[in-house]
């Protein structure tokens, strides 16, 4: 299934500024979004990195420096047949949770992320469009209601993690088998349970 992949190339990450530098985390953003290039194509998908920049990845990119609502509509807009949207943090997506956003029912599949956000999506309803302020995952439920397309929601625990705090980084050492994992341990994370919750020390 066509895949695209939506990664801010400037600045980002910014909410990891107290573990890592400007350079690190424009690096570990990176290891992410191989991550999730490998995750889709494993899944079955065929991905395209949405850049807001011009980017040397292992896949095809396309720039749109617009708002991430805005670049991803346009695509939307011009698609012909069902197109599936990835955020570029998913740090410990699988393939096996891919296949089932690619395989669930409905016109509209929704993946929750934490906090309410909307991580993944698949849409084969020509009229349905995105928007990722607010909650979007409330608000991509009604627009899909509003335009008479049916909604399943793909309930997933590595869908809904993406990478943005500290404690997303145990999540990805915990769960991780690709770049993002091996960018950490390289760069000298580790897990750390001794306050009971589990966390990353450097």
């Amino acid at each position: 299934m066509r895949t695209v992949v939506p990664f801010a190339a400037d600045s980002p990450k910014t909410r990891l500024s107290d573990v890592l530098t400007a350079d690190e985390r424009s690096s570990f953003a990176r290891a992410l979004l191989d991550d999730v290039l490998a995750t889709v194509r494993a899944g079955g998908g065929a991905p395209t990195v949405l850049s807001t920049a011009p980017l040397e990845v292992d896949a095809p990119v396309a720039v749109d420096d617009r708002s991430l609502s805005t670049a991803v509509n346009a695509v939307l807009a011009e698609a012909d047949g069902a197109v599936a949207v990835a955020m570029a943090d998913l740090g410990i997506a699988s393939a096996a949770a891919v296949k089932r956003l690619y395989t669930a029912e409905g016109d509209v599949a929704v993946a929750p992320g934490r906090g309410g956000g909307t991580n993944a999506l698949v849409v084969r309803h020509g009229d349905f469009r995105v928007d990722y302020h607010g909650v979007s995952y409330r608000d991509h439920r009604e627009r899909a209601r509003e335009v008479g397309a049916s909604v399943s929601v793909v309930d997933s625990h590595r869908l809904a993690t993406d990478v943005d705090e500290r404690a997303d980084l145990a999540e990805v050492l915990i769960h991780g088998d690709g770049p993002a994992r091996d960018w950490l341990v390289d760069a000298g994370f580790e897990l750390d349970a001794g306050g009971g919750r589990v966390t990353v020390r450097r």
